[in-house]
């Protein structure tokens, strides 16, 4: 088995061993999915992620199946926010364009201050100093399901990268 397939399948039993799953799981990208701004780059530079950044997000999206089955353009929506908006303005359209309530929402993003902005609104949100890695991804699961209610667990995630570069995209993946 390969690194990448390998580093999939531990993301998979990290998800696993919890019964109940946020929603909607939100990550910013510049130093949380990979460690530079992109504005920053030049064009020629090659991107790469964190270590286990790729895994996590292979892990919760089944872009093979969606892709194989015809049906991923009806689950993948973009958004482009302002450089200025701030992250409290993103999950509010986001919610908007969800339905989903913040309170079945985690978020990963490597500023303080986004994170306690959102956590105020009642999304989970975990702080990613060095990128989200899998003790990130098992801290914010543990902490979502510590908050939810009962009957407020789903076993059916969405994921949505969400970024404030000059023009923020958010893209937004049902499984």
């Amino acid at each position: 088995m390969g690194g990448e397939e390998k580093a999939k399948k531990e993301a998979l039993e990290i998800i696993s061993q919890f019964q109940k799953l946020p929603r909607l799981v939100v990550f910013d990208l510049d130093y949380t999915l990979w460690p530079f701004y992109c504005e920053c780059c030049d064009e020629d530079e090659t991107p790469y992620l964190y270590q286990h950044a790729k895994a996590i997000l292979l892990a919760q999206i089944a872009k093979t199946f969606l892709d194989k089955l015809g049906i991923r353009s009806m689950f993948v929506a973009e958004e482009i926010f302002s450089s200025w908006t701030h992250k409290t303005e993103h999950f509010q359209r986001i919610h908007r364009r969800t339905g989903v309530p913040f309170s079945s929402m985690l978020f990963f993003d490597d500023e303080d201050r986004n994170i306690e902005a959102v956590s105020k609104m009642g999304v989970t949100s975990i702080y990613v100093g060095n990128g989200v890695n899998f003790r990130a991804l098992r801290q914010g699961l543990s902490e979502f399901l510590q908050k939810s209610e009962p009957s407020s667990g789903s076993r059916q995630m969405y994921c949505l990268l969400s970024e404030r570069i000059i023009s923020t995209g958010s893209i937004s993946t049902k499984l």
